[in-house]
């Protein structure tokens, strides 16, 4: 069946060729747009994790780093919040988005899905998806398999009356169907497989014009191509040999969860993984991500993901360049191109050169010749004999020669600058005012019922918060109130965060983690005679978005809840009578509103509480001047939310300090998400992203929600900007420049490399902190002099860079007053500081 469908789809894909001039295809080589072939370097930008303001500039930043495609998810949970709802405004305006992309000139890859993963909360599934009567998620169910097929032709629909795919004129070349179900189809069996059929034809039969993919899944049916996720995929081979060879997920590095070390994925190991999946015949790459943005409101998952999906990305989380990463990425996109010809056309012949080195070479009939040498030891250099020409590579490197002759381009040597960032304040001490949210229950969101109730059926995820309450009568009698130890309460959540109040004071606190959600809390509590009230604030900390069954995953106090060291001994309270109240007061009343904020009685000046749990603060602060990106420095506070404006920024946690190993990290060697950490020790999140189109000139709302107990004195506004940049470069360091001017006869010797410095717009470079050209050592921010060093160093950056927002030196001893060790290989290194 699958055989004659695919050929049908050949055909439709054919004969719009014929009738509208414009149509997607592809073979074993690559994806061809309207007839030509090409290599396309992918970006995942996710459209509700940055704000439309924002949109062009990344789009932008994304086409100058040499990226040709924009890769997004579809994120029906945001589009339909309840059924038939829908909701395309604001930062879930797709159709705006992929015209952005549209008048940018590039293409789009839309990952429909529906579902998402993307730690975003719930795989991106609306919640009340799961009490649709006899659901069972992604998987051979009739009512799920009704709901993902209506909103996934909702999507269709909406792009093909937009005129949004390339058979129409519009940018979208490719489509995505499920995401990642190749562990779960292993896991679920049969069921699974008529599922992945079944979803394979319903995508197909809404006949968009263009392929459709299917990630991590290796028996994606015909005419459906299978594609690879993951840090490395030149391994992968698509199921056929028909089909071209798509890496749809690049790990650019990892996401932060709270209680997380934060990771980072050095470039160099990026740019490797990267050349060496096409040199293995790779013709489509996505960097996930290339932008990965802020989980603004209660968008995160996991549970336990941060605010920030910063993902290590080129482009950070505020909008700004990583650099090196974007620089050192987008000159490999330019080496890659300039292979493109032999790449997709010519013949492909393995050589090895050693027993950890090898070259792939690609070439054609008619003469074009590009050839990518390899050397995968982990620790030592090699000198490579190849083409008559003898080539130095670092360890864990790919050289790239697009002419099978001349390296334009390694995966370990660095051309592009450094640049360290510095979060600088522009205002602090704001004038606070404090509201105490009381435990008792005040709002009309109340019930009562005999045992414990799962939270998220109750709350429906409109909040994080579900108030558990109940009495417990102590006697006069009892021996721990004549000074023996207090009696241990113990409660059992299935998660994510728990704070205990006995008699309206905090008793303790506990918490899960990303991996073990669950939770147990057991402590003394102070108890009195007679009534005592139990009061447990349960929160979820976003849902998880990964794993089977959807339908059956929980959260909340589930128990057993028992006081132990009474007279009797144990006391089983579970099963009593228990009072619920959903979300909280200061919720109810809207308080990070300015309307709702003005429905209660703040306390102001030294009645201002401090370190107290369970408070609400609020100020107002105007808009900096300048156009710089800002964050909230959150560090003297513990867990909360935060608002601005009444738009909601996100969770804040810095009381979750981050575990983890985060020593020295070589380049070299196969990466994972627990080999390059940052922040051991620290908060895993300590600033929070402010969209500058949030704010006004003036009067801008600030509230915050602390549930633990934080100073807000300590709160401040920061800009996000560039404290330095660095260049390390070697003095026959190969460039892509280079080698154009020498091929195209412009000049006929070898050149030196330039250094390239810039400073944020509106910047300039005003000292220069270290510079030497010879052998000096270190790292940027803590360069310092070799055995070999050239006196005039710091004299040349500072008359061609101080004063300049970006500068440009020729990398030769000459103009460094001669070569200060003429046997040895040298290098220059600079930090220059910018303000």
């Amino acid at each position: 069946m699958w055989s004659k469908l695919f050929l049908v789809a050949a055909v439709v894909l054919l004969s719009s060729l014929f009738f509208c001039e414009a149509y997607v295809s592809y073979d074993s080589r690559g994806i061809s747009i309207n007839g030509q072939k090409k290599i396309l370097i992918s970006g995942s930008i996710h459209y509700p994790r940055s704000t439309p303001e924002m949109w062009p500039d990344l789009i932008q930043k994304a086409k100058d780093g040499g990226v040709d495609v924009i890769q997004t998810y579809v994120f029906w949970n945001g589009h339909e919040p309840e059924p038939d709802n829908y909701y395309f405004e604001g930062r879930y305006d797709l159709v705006k988005f992929i015209k952005l992309v549209q008048q940018a000139g590039l293409y789009v890859h839309l990952r429909v899905g529906p579902y998402a993963c993307a730690e975003w909360n719930f795989g991106a599934f609306p919640i009340w998806l799961k009490y649709v009567p006899g659901i069972s998620f992604r998987t051979d169910n009739g009512p799920f398999k009704d709901a993902m097929q209506k909103f996934t032709t909702k999507i269709v629909s909406m792009m093909k009356a937009e005129k949004l795919y390339e058979t129409q004129g519009g940018p979208i070349i490719l489509s995505q169907i499920e995401n990642e179900y190749g562990p779960i189809e292993w896991e679920l069996g049969d069921p699974a497989k008529n599922y992945v059929q079944w979803a394979a034809k319903m995508a197909v039969d809404l006949g968009t014009g263009v392929p459709w993919i299917m990630c991590k899944q290796d028996d994606a049916p015909d005419p459906i191509i299978n594609t690879c996720n993951g840090f490395y995929c030149d391994y992968f081979y698509p199921n056929k040999p028909y089909k071209p060879k798509i890496w749809t997920e690049a790990w650019t590095g990892w996401f932060t969860e709270f209680g997380g070390a934060v990771p980072y994925r050095p470039v160099e190991d990026m740019a490797f993984s990267v050349a060496r999946f096409f040199q293995t015949g790779g013709s489509y790459i996505n960097y996930y991500m290339y932008h990965g943005g802020t989980n603004f409101g209660r968008t995160a998952g996991g549970p336990f993901i941060a605010t920030s999906y910063d993902y290590d990305a080129p482009i950070d989380e505020f909008g700004l360049l990583r650099q090196p990463k974007w620089g050192h990425l987008r000159d490999l996109h330019r080496a890659i191109k300039l292979c493109e010809p032999a790449l997709l056309n010519g013949d492909h012949k393995v050589m090895t050169l050693g027993s950890s080195q090898e070259a792939h070479v690609y070439q054609t009939k008619s003469g074009a010749c590009a050839a990518f040498l390899a050397n995968y030891d982990e620790k030592s250099y090699a000198t490579l004999s190849f083409w008559n020409g003898k080539h130095n590579l670092p360890p864990w490197s790919i050289s790239i020669l697009p002419d099978c002759k001349n390296i334009v381009y390694n995966t370990a040597m660095v051309g592009a600058q450094t640049a360290q960032m510095k979060m600088n304040t522009v205002s602090k001490d704001f004038s606070w005012n404090s509201y105490f949210e009381e435990t008792a229950f005040h709002h009309g969101n109340l019930f009562s019922a005999v045992g414990l109730v799962e939270q998220i059926n109750i709350t429906r995820d409109n909040t994080d918060y579900l108030w558990y309450s109940t009495e417990v009568v102590i006697d006069s009698s009892e021996g721990f109130l004549k000074g023996g130890q207090w009696p241990v309460l113990t409660v059992l959540s299935a998660g994510h965060a728990l704070h205990v109040f006995v008699n309206g004071e905090l008793a303790g606190t506990a918490y899960g983690r990303l991996e073990e959600p669950r939770l147990t809390f057991s402590n003394g509590v102070n108890l009195k005679a007679g009534v005592n009230q139990i009061e447990l604030l349960s929160i979820a900390v976003g849902l998880p978005n990964v794993g089977t069954h959807f339908e059956t995953w929980n959260a909340g106090v589930l128990g057993p809840v028992s006081l132990n060291g009474l007279n009797e001994g144990k006391r089983d309270l579970t099963w009593q009578k228990w009072t619920y109240q959903i979300g909280l007061k200061g919720e109810f009343l809207s308080l990070h509103t300015v309307t709702g904020s003005s429905s209660v009685e703040w306390m102001e000046g030294s009645y201002v509480s401090r370190s107290q749990p369970l408070t609400w603060y609020k100020t107002t602060f105007n808009a900096p001047d300048g156009d710089e990106p800002l964050a909230l420095d959150m560090n003297t506070m513990s867990k909360g939310q935060i608002w601005i404006n009444g738009k909601s920024i996100g969770r804040y946690w810095n009381e979750y300090k981050a575990s983890g190993n985060c020593g020295t990290c070589n380049y070299a060697g196969w990466f994972d998400e627990k080999k390059c950490l940052r922040n051991c020790g620290e908060a895993s999140q300590r600033w929070y992203h402010v969209p500058r189109s949030w704010l006004y000139p003036a009067g801008n709302l600030l509230a915050v929600f602390e549930e633990w107990g934080g100073d807000p004195s300590g709160i401040s506004l920061v800009k996000r900007q560039v404290a330095s940049v660095c260049a390390d470069i070697h003095e026959w360091q190969p460039t892509l420049v280079n080698w154009q001017l020498l091929s195209s006869g412009k000049v006929d010797k070898p050149l030196r490399p330039k250094a390239h410095l810039s400073c944020s717009a509106g910047q300039k470079i005003s000292s220069i902190k270290f510079a030497s050209f010879g052998t000096p050592e270190g790292s940027c921010q803590n360069y310092r002099e070799g055995s070999c060093h050239a006196f005039h160093s710091y004299d040349v950056f500072q008359r061609y860079c101080v004063g300049q927002e970006s500068c440009t030196v020729p990398i030769t001893p000459e103009i460094f007053g001669g070569d200060p060790c003429p046997s040895v290989m040298k290098k220059l290194s600079v930090e220059a500081i910018c303000s």
